[in-house]
């Protein structure tokens, strides 16, 4: 029998943490077989979508790593062929970071697995809730980065 505890609702960022592994778990045996980490595949998955490139720290962001994580990551798949790093010509201190061809080859062997993934889970789910589920998670975001937005918005006031 399940423990009285002072919360009222779930803990949602386990749930999320749990829904997360229980896709990966899935995922990550095309990943492995490829010779990718999950961090590698959100690199690779990232620039894939910004033929440009994008700098380093739009990357981790997007990517959601943590910069020192990143470097690392990015060393590695420079080595294996899969991005290229240079000084971005606007800023010196900065560096733009691209997938290549090699990389974008990875992506496309990657990405008919992936897809057989989504269109299991939308078979299962439906699409109608699929997409909810996506609206969902996208107001999430949407309502926590508006809400850190506005929370370092009051810092700056009271530390003016």
């Amino acid at each position: 029998m399940p423990r009285a505890t002072p919360f009222a609702h779930r803990n949602l960022p386990l749930l999320l943490l749990r829904a997360r592994e229980a896709v990966m778990r899935h995922r990550r045996p095309s990943l492995r077989a490829q010779g990718l980490s999950d961090q590698q595949w959100r690199v690779l998955r990232v620039l894939a979508e910004h033929a440009d490139g994008l700098e380093t720290g739009q990357v981790a962001r997007e990517a959601h790593l943590l910069g020192p994580s990143l470097t690392g990551v990015l060393v590695r798949m420079a080595r294996d062929g899969w991005v290229t790093r240079e000084r971005s010509a606007h800023d010196a201190r900065r560096s733009v970071v691209r997938i290549t061809a090699e990389g974008q080859a990875l992506v496309g062997a990657l990405s008919a697995d992936i897809e057989a993934q989504y269109a299991d889970l939308e078979r299962h789910l439906g699409r109608a809730r699929l997409t909810q589920l996506y609206g969902l998670l996208d107001e999430l975001i949407a309502l926590q980065e508006a809400g850190d937005e506005c929370a370092a918005h009051e810092l700056l006031e009271t530390a003016a």
